[in-house]
C-alpha cells in the first residue's frame, strides 16, 4: 500500500507561489515591451493567465480584470475543440470565437501547451489575450451595428499558428491579407508570442529548480487554500436572496432600453449569481458570451471576497453563475457580440444587489468605459489611423468615503487611458481642453467622484466614435444621495448641427470637433447631513460650484472660504438636537 505524499511545508509553498506569479508578471512586461498598438502598451488592455496540466489557473497578471476570468473558459474550450493529444511542444493556438473565447473577435487569445519530460501530455498552459486593432470587420474601427458574428471579422476557434516552434506562413498571411492594419496586427501577435515563449522559459526555470512535482503539489494547495479562504470570505456574509435591474442604453439596431437583472443568492459557503431575469439576445452587438459573463461574476466575486490575494482557481470555486443560452448573458451563434460594454455595468449590477444588505459597498460609478475612437488618413505620413481612449469616470461614494475622481471604472482599474501626446502623435487630433467637470459627482453625505470633459478637433477628415453604453439611464445612487448625470458625447458643439449621442459613428470633416464628458460616482446619504467643512473645500477645489454647495448641500459659501446654514440645512440640526 502506497504512502500519501505529506503536504509541502508553507514557506516552500510560499516560495514556489510567488515564483509562478513572477512568471505572468515577466509574460507581461514582455508583451508590454514588444507590442506595436498602444491599447496595449498604453492602456492594457489584455489578459495574461498560466493554468496547470487540469486547466487550473495557477496565476494570472494584471490587464482588464474581466479578460482573465473569461480565458479561464476559453482555454477550457480550446483543449476541447482541439484535444490535449494533438497539442505538441512548441505549438500556439488562435482562438477568438465570440461564444467560447468570452470576448469580442479582435480580443484574440494565444495559447500555448508547455511540455515536461517528466509529464505526459501538456504539463501547462500559457494564454495570453490582446486587443488587435483591426481583423477584418466589415467596417474598420469598432463595430457598432453588427447583427450576426459574420459581420465583426476573421474568426479563429482554436487554429494551430506554431507548429512545433515554427509560424505558420499560411495562417499569419491569412491575418495579414484580412487587416487594414497589418504591421500593427502581426506586431502585436508576435507582442503575444513572444510574452508565451518569456513565459514558456521561465516556467521551465522554476520547474528546474524545485522539480515539476512538487511545484504541482505546491500549486495544488495554494488552490485548496484559495478555495479555503473564498468559502470562509462567503460565510461571513448573510444568507439570502437579493436582485438588482439596470439597463443598457440599445443595441444600436434599435433604440430600445436593455433590461439586465441579477438574482445573487447567499447560501452557507456558496454564491449563484442569476442572470436569467435578463432580456434575451438582442439584434445588435451588445450581447454577452459565457465567458464574458463567468468573468465579469468572478471579478466581482474576487471584490467581495479575497480582493488582497494572487488569483488562483480555488478562489472562484465557492461560485455558481447562471445565464440559459440565448439569454443576454448568454449569447450564441450567430448573435452579435461586438460591443460588450454591457458587461462594465453588469459588474456593478452584482453590487447593487448586495448593497440591500451590504452597507459598505459604493454606489454606482458612471457607468462604463464612455470613451472613444478615431479613424482616418493622417496626412503628415500618408498612412491609416486607428486610436482609442478609455475615459475616465467618477466612482461612487461609500460609507466611509468619496468617490474617486476621473478613474478608469472599477472592473478596469489596471488599464489606462491613452495619452494625449500618443493620441495627437498617432492620429489626425488635436486636443483643445481636458478638465474635471465641476458637479459631476452625485451629491451626498458621501460625493461621488467626478467624471471629466475633452474637446479634440479633427486636424484632417476622419471619423470619430462615441463609445459608451450607459447614457440614456443615470447612476444609481445610495442611502438618498444623489444620481449624477450620464455619459454623453456632444457632436459639431457650438454650431447649429450639435447633437448628443451615446453609442455612435459619424464621418468628422477637417477643424470640426466633438466634447465627451463622463458620468460622476453616484452619491451615497442625504447630502444635507455632509460635513459643511468638506463642502468648502470642495468648493475651494472646483469640485463643488457655490450654487451646488447652496441648493444641495444647504451651505452657503462666501468668497473668503467662510460659510453659514441654509434654513434646509438649519431645519434638519434643530430636528436632529430635538432628537437627543
Amino acid at each position: 500500500m502506497s504512502t500519501p505524499t505529506p503536504p509541502l511545508d508553507g514557506a516552500t509553498v510560499e516560495v514556489i507561489r510567488n515564483y509562478v506569479v513572477s512568471v505572468a508578471e515577466q509574460m507581461r512586461r514582455t508583451l508590454v515591451r514588444s507590442a506595436f498598438n498602444p491599447v496595449i502598451y498604453d492602456v492594457l488592455d489584455f489578459g495574461i493567465s498560466l493554468y496547470d496540466s487540469r486547466l487550473q489557473l495557477m496565476a494570472e497578471a494584471a490587464g482588464i480584470t474581466h479578460f482573465l476570468g473569461a480565458n479561464d473558459h476559453a482555454v477550457v474550450k480550446l483543449v476541447e475543440y482541439v484535444g490535449v493529444e494533438n497539442m505538441g511542444p512548441g505549438d500556439v493556438f488562435i482562438m477568438n470565437y465570440p461564444y467560447w473565447s468570452g470576448a469580442h473577435a479582435y480580443d484574440a487569445m494565444l495559447c500555448a501547451p508547455v511540455h515536461r519530460d517528466d509529464h505526459d501530455g501538456p504539463a501547462a498552459f500559457l494564454a495570453v489575450r490582446a486587443h488587435w486593432m483591426d481583423l477584418g470587420a466589415k467596417e474598420p474601427g469598432y463595430v457598432l451595428d453588427s447583427t450576426d458574428m459574420h459581420q465583426e471579422g476573421l474568426i479563429f476557434p482554436g487554429t494551430r499558428i506554431v507548429a512545433a516552434g515554427e509560424t505558420v506562413r499560411d495562417i499569419v498571411e491569412l491575418i495579414r491579407f484580412n487587416s487594414r492594419l497589418p504591421e500593427a496586427t502581426i506586431g502585436d501577435f508576435h507582442a503575444q508570442l513572444a510574452a508565451l515563449r518569456t513565459g514558456e522559459a521561465r516556467l521551465r526555470q522554476v520547474w528546474d529548480k524545485f522539480g515539476g512535482d512538487r511545484v504541482e503539489r505546491a500549486i495544488d494547495q495554494v488552490i485548496e487554500h484559495g478555495e479555503r479562504m473564498a468559502r470562509r470570505a462567503v460565510a461571513a456574509l448573510p444568507d439570502g436572496t437579493w436582485t438588482a435591474v439596470d439597463y443598457v442604453d440599445d443595441d444600436y439596431v434599435t433604440d430600445d432600453l436593455i433590461r439586465m437583472e441579477v438574482r445573487v443568492t447567499i447560501d452557507g459557503e456558496e454564491m449563484t449569481v442569476d442572470f436569467n431575469g435578463s432580456d434575451g439576445a438582442v439584434a445588435g452587438p451588445v450581447n454577452l458570451p459565457i465567458g464574458s459573463t463567468l468573468g465579469l461574476a468572478k471579478a466581482a466575486f474576487k471584490g467581495l471576497t479575497t480582493s488582497t490575494e494572487p488569483t488562483n482557481a480555488g478562489h472562484f470555486r465557492p461560485l455558481r453563475v447562471e445565464a440559459d443560452p440565448g439569454n443576454f448573458f448568454h449569447a450564441v451563434y450567430p448573435a452579435a457580440t461586438f460591443t460588450q460594454w454591457s458587461a462594465i455595468v453588469a459588474f456593478e449590477l452584482i453590487y447593487k444587489a448586495l448593497s440591500q444588505v451590504l452597507d459598505s459597498l459604493p454606489a454606482s460609478s458612471g457607468g462604463d468605459e464612455p470613451g472613444f475612437m478615431a479613424l482616418g488618413r493622417d496626412p503628415r505620413t500618408g498612412r491609416d489611423y486607428v486610436v482609442s481612449n478609455n475615459e475616465g469616470i467618477g466612482w461612487g461614494a461609500a460609507r466611509d468615503h468619496d468617490g474617486g475622481t476621473a478613474q478608469q471604472h472599477p472592473s478596469q482599474t489596471t488599464v489606462r487611458n491613452t495619452p494625449v501626446e500618443v493620441l495627437e502623435h498617432r492620429a489626425a487630433l488635436f486636443h483643445e481642453r481636458l478638465e474635471l467637470i465641476p458637479d459631476s459627482g452625485g451629491a451626498g453625505r458621501r460625493r461621488g467622484g467626478l467624471g471629466v470633459e475633452r474637446q479634440v478637433r479633427f486636424t484632417a477628415d476622419g471619423e470619430v466614435l462615441s463609445m459608451k453604453k450607459k447614457s440614456k439611464t443615470r447612476p444609481w445612487a445610495l442611502h438618498g444621495g444623489h444620481e449624477p448625470e450620464p455619459s454623453e458625447m456632444v457632436l459639431w458643439p457650438d454650431t447649429d448641427r450639435a447633437k448628443r449621442v451615446g453609442m455612435y459613428r459619424t464621418a468628422m470633416a477637417a477643424g470640426e470637433r466633438f466634447v465627451n464628458r463622463t458620468a460622476g460616482g453616484g452619491g451615497y446619504g442625504d447630502p444635507l447631513d455632509r460635513d459643511p467643512a468638506a463642502v468648502v473645500a470642495d468648493v475651494s477645489d472646483g469640485y463643488v460650484s457655490v450654487d451646488a454647495a447652496r441648493e444641495l448641500y444647504g451651505v452657503v459659501v462666501a468668497d473668503d472660504g467662510t460659510w453659514h446654514p441654509t434654513p434646509a440645512r438649519s431645519a434638519r440640526q434643530a430636528a436632529r438636537d430635538a432628537a437627543g
